[in-house]
């Protein structure tokens, strides 16, 4: 019989609440992972027991009444935080989202029933082994992604299983069964009633998974119902002899290429969103997009700011946005100053970018600019190796010392550090003390 390793401390509670007469399971999620061999992240429990039942049986452990109404304790035991849920049976979906009703049952088949994908709704415990009712285990072997049930059903029940639809395929790299697919675009239009968080929250998952760039070619019509500014692209032709395909379709080979990184997936996805708006075409026929770097610098901010992201993620985004067509060249001195002004890691996410753009692109200017990508690349390792200056904490000296020195506090003193730093980063100065404040005086005197 196929077995599970599940965690003692998982186990202590099946073990609880079989003890006390009510059939318990791990599902969902950890079970799937089992089966495909990998390490699950999260454990569930599902039980036949009701909430009052559950906390009786369960009383030996830390509970917290996280999701009650619905039937739901966390159980705390040996550092594990682990979701017990009551087998349950849900009424209808008033919002496209949540069950207006829950109703407990004794059935897990019922509870099994409910659930999202067939991947998703297998059940296990080592009392009854693995309970399969809708072939998820032959589904995963097929690597298919198919909903249990009617899934124009399950996507009007709860819209947001729209995008865990096209995540899970692009995380698993499954293909979508086609029913599935045609009641994901089907559906689509209720993606637009969904919490901008909750797609965002699915969106970053997606975008950082294998199968991210088939996905979203493939289920195009529901990406734009999620970030409709993408739309444009989609039939924007770019008539230049760099690029070939549409908008659309250069951003989607350069995502194939771009490394699972979360701001470089996202600026990969944003980075050309702005040249609809720049398009222009010579007397000869070829097309350009000037400006279209500030264009999809000001839209890709306006995105993330609907997507509700962190400010922290928004900037680094618009920053490779902004600066995905600057020149990267092989130049040390240049390299220097681009590591002092973006900072290691947002350097090598700009190179990220810059590559994946490039990979997206026609030949020849593809094999040109690949290996002045890659001399860069090293360039800046070699540089970064040498451990160079390239912040004011890195400075030899500080404000404290310029005003020692008989330097005032304010606009001049930053202006100084500043141009000491940017000397150093470069190579002009030894970062000494001695050298430093020598220096800084000659900056007085000009100022």
């Amino acid at each position: 019989m196929f077995q599970i390793a599940i965690p003692q401390p998982v186990e202590e509670i099946l073990s609880a609440l079989e003890a006390a007469g009510f059939p318990a399971v791990v599902v969902g999620g950890c079970v799937r992972d089992s089966l495909l061999g990998k390490t699950p992240h999260d454990w569930d429990v599902a039980t036949a027991a009701r909430p009052e039942e559950m906390k009786q049986a369960l009383s030996r452990f830390r509970l917290a009444e996280t999701g009650i109404r619905h039937g739901t304790l966390t159980v705390r035991n040996q550092g594990e935080a682990v979701e017990t849920t009551t087998f349950r049976q849900d009424g209808s979906y008033g919002d496209s989202r949540h069950p207006d009703t829950v109703t407990f049952t004794r059935s897990l088949e019922t509870d099994l029933s409910r659930r999202d994908f067939t991947v998703n709704a297998m059940a296990y415990s080592p009392k009854r082994g693995l309970v399969d009712l809708f072939g998820g285990q032959e589904d995963l072997q097929a690597k298919v992604l198919r909903c249990v049930g009617n899934p124009e059903q399950r996507f009007t029940e709860d819209a947001l299983r729209i995008v865990r639809a096209m995540r899970f395929s692009a995380v698993l790299d499954f293909s979508i069964e086609p029913a599935t697919g045609e009641a994901i675009l089907a559906q689509k239009e209720r993606l637009r009633y969904l919490a901008r968080e909750r797609i965002a929250d699915e969106l970053k998952k997606l975008l950082c998974a294998p199968g991210a760039a088939r996905i979203l070619g493939a289920f195009a019509p529901a990406v734009w119902e999620m970030i409709p500014e993408l739309e444009p692209c989609f039939g924007q032709q770019q008539y230049n002899p760099h690029h070939f395909g549409t908008v659309w379709e250069h951003t989607l080979a350069a995502l194939e290429h771009a490394e699972p990184i979360l701001p470089v997936r996202l600026a990969v996805l944003l980075h050309d969103i702005g040249k609809p708006a720049c398009f222009s075409r010579e007397e000869n026929g070829v097309g350009h997009f000037y400006g279209h770097a500030a264009k999809s610098t000001e839209i890709a901010d306006a995105v993330c700011r609907s997507l509700r992201l962190d400010n922290a993620l928004r900037e680094r985004v618009m920053l490779l946005v902004r600066y995905h067509d600057g020149p990267m060249i092989g130049n040390e001195k240049l390299i220097r100053r681009r590591l002092r002004q973006l900072g290691e890691e947002a350097f090598f996410q700009l190179l990220a970018v810059q590559t994946a753009d490039t990979l997206g692109q026609a030949e020849p200017y593809r094999s040109q600019r690949l290996p002045q990508l890659a001399q860069v690349g090293e360039l800046a390792r070699q540089i970064l190796a040498e451990r160079p200056c390239l912040t004011m904490d890195a400075l030899a000296i500080s404000g404290r010392d310029l005003i020692a020195a008989g330097m005032n506090p304010g606009p001049e003193m930053g202006r100084v550090l500043r141009r000491l730093l940017e000397a150093v980063s470069e190579g002009e100065l030894d970062n000494t003390s001695a050298v430093l404040l020598n220096y800084a005086q000659q900056i007085r005197e000009k100022i």
